[in-house]
C-alpha cells in the first residue's frame, strides 16, 4: 500500500521560507498559511463520541481555501449536483481554449488580465459562430473552467469548456448545431477566430503597451488549435466529467510518491508519450515555487457560465427549453447527505461533546465541553 503524504505539512516545514520570498506576493502567503493549517489544531475543531462503540476522536476544521487540496472533494459534489438542474438532453461538447507559452511570462505578472482575457476571447469565438446560420444560428450557451497547470506543475494556462450542441433562436426555438448535434464548429476556424479576438482584447488591455510587437508576431506564426472532443451524448456522462474538472486543483496528496530529505517525487502524464505516467523529482523549494503559479488571484471566478447557461438568463432560457417534449431537462441525482463516521467502527451514530478553539496546545485540554 502507497504511503499517503501531505501537502500541507510540506508547506508547514517551508512557513518561514515562505514569508521571506520576495516575489511571492501577500495573496500566496496567506493561502499557503491557510494549506499549512487545514485540519490542524490551528483551525480548531471538534471531539466526537461514537454511541456504539464509546470511541473518542477528533475532528479538525478544514481552511475551505479553493487552492488547498483536502477542501475540494465536497465542493465540487455540492457544485456538481447544483449543476444537474441545468442539464438538458442534448448532447454536450468538450472543448479546451490553450494560449501558447510565449505568454507564460505575462501570465506570471499580470495572471488577471490574461485569465480575463482568455475567457472573453473563447466566449466569443463560440457566441460569434453559433449565430451563425451556416453553423447553427441560434444563441449558444457555455460553462467555462480555468486551469493553468500541466502534468507536470508547469505553466499551461487553457480552459476546459461543456458547451451544449445547440443554442435558442430569437423564437425560443431550439436548433442543434450541425448534424442534428454531432458536429460543433470547425477547429481550424475556432482557432483562427480565438487567435484573432485574444490579441485584439491584449493590445488594448492595460499591459498591452508594455509587450514587444514581436511578441504579437510570435503569436501569429502558429496556429492555434481549439480541442474538441466527441460530443457526450448522455447528460449523467457530461456530469461526471465536470466533476473531474470542476474544482481541480494543480496537484492532489495522492499523486506525491515520496517526500525525502529536500526532494519530493510526485507522478505526472507525458503527454507526448500518449499520457504514459512518469515520476518528476524536485527539490521541495522548486516544487512550491511550481505550485504558487497556480493560485487562483484573489477574488477571481474560475468556473463561468454564458449564454443561456449564465445565471442572469438560465430560468428563462431553460423553461423554453422544457416545453419542447425531447429536451425535458435531465432528473437530478438523489444524493445522500454527507454524514461522518466513526474511525473505530464505522458507525454514523456520532455525538458532539466538545469544541476545540483556535489555540495551541494540547487540544483536549483546551475543548470546551458541550452540555447537552
Amino acid at each position: 500500500m502507497q504511503r499517503s503524504y501531505d501537502l500541507g505539512k510540506l508547506v508547514g516545514q517551508h512557513i518561514g521560507w515562505i514569508e521571506q520570498h520576495q516575489q511571492l506576493t501577500n495573496h500566496h502567503k496567506r493561502m499557503f498559511g491557510a494549506i499549512a493549517k487545514c485540519r490542524t489544531a490551528a483551525l480548531g475543531g471538534h471531539v466526537k463520541a461514537c454511541q456504539d462503540c464509546a470511541g473518542i476522536q477528533i475532528a479538525y476544521n478544514s481552511c475551505r481555501n479553493r487552492n488547498c487540496p483536502k477542501c475540494q472533494g465536497r465542493l465540487r459534489e455540492k457544485w456538481v449536483t447544483s449543476r444537474e438542474r441545468d442539464l438538458i438532453k442534448v448532447p454536450y461538447f468538450h472543448t479546451v481554449f490553450t494560449i501558447p507559452s510565449a505568454l507564460n511570462k505575462i501570465c506570471l505578472r499580470e495572471p488577471k488580465v490574461l485569465y480575463n482575457i482568455l475567457f472573453q476571447a473563447a466566449w466569443y469565438t463560440i457566441k460569434t459562430l453559433g449565430k451563425d446560420s451556416k453553423w447553427c444560428g441560434a444563441k449558444m450557451g457555455m460553462i467555462a473552467l480555468l486551469h493553468t497547470w500541466g502534468s507536470n506543475l508547469s505553466l499551461h494556462p487553457h480552459l476546459h469548456c461543456i458547451i451544449p450542441a445547440g443554442g435558442i433562436t430569437p423564437k425560443g426555438e431550439w436548433k442543434s448545431t450541425r448534424s442534428k448535434g454531432k458536429y460543433l464548429f470547425n477547429r481550424k476556424v475556432m482557432g483562427l477566430i480565438f487567435r484573432a479576438r485574444f490579441v485584439a482584447l491584449l493590445r488594448k488591455s492595460s499591459v498591452g503597451s508594455q509587450i514587444q510587437s514581436s511578441i504579437f508576431a510570435r503569436l501569429f506564426k502558429k496556429e492555434w488549435i481549439v480541442y474538441a472532443k466527441q460530443p457526450f451524448f448522455d447528460p449523467k456522462h457530461i456530469l461526471s466529467y465536470l466533476g473531474r474538472y470542476s474544482h481541480k486543483i494543480a496537484i492532489t496528496n495522492h499523486r506525491i510518491v515520496n517526500i525525502d530529505k529536500d526532494k519530493i517525487d510526485f507522478k505526472y502524464k507525458d503527454y507526448r508519450q500518449g499520457g504514459k505516467e512518469n515520476v518528476m523529482t524536485l527539490t521541495q523549494k522548486q516544487f512550491l515555487q511550481r505550485f504558487a503559479m497556480h493560485i487562483i488571484p484573489h477574488k477571481f471566478v474560475r468556473i463561468r457560465h454564458y449564454g443561456f447557461l449564465a445565471s442572469r438568463y438560465k430560468s428563462v432560457y431553460l423553461a423554453q427549453i422544457r416545453k419542447v417534449a425531447y429536451f425535458q431537462t435531465a432528473a437530478p441525482k438523489e444524493t445522500a447527505p454527507y454524514c461522518p463516521r466513526c474511525i473505530h467502527c464505522n458507525s454514523t451514530k456520532l455525538v458532539e461533546i466538545a469544541i476545540i478553539p483556535t489555540a495551541r496546545g494540547d487540544p483536549l485540554k483546551n475543548a470546551v465541553y458541550v452540555v447537552s
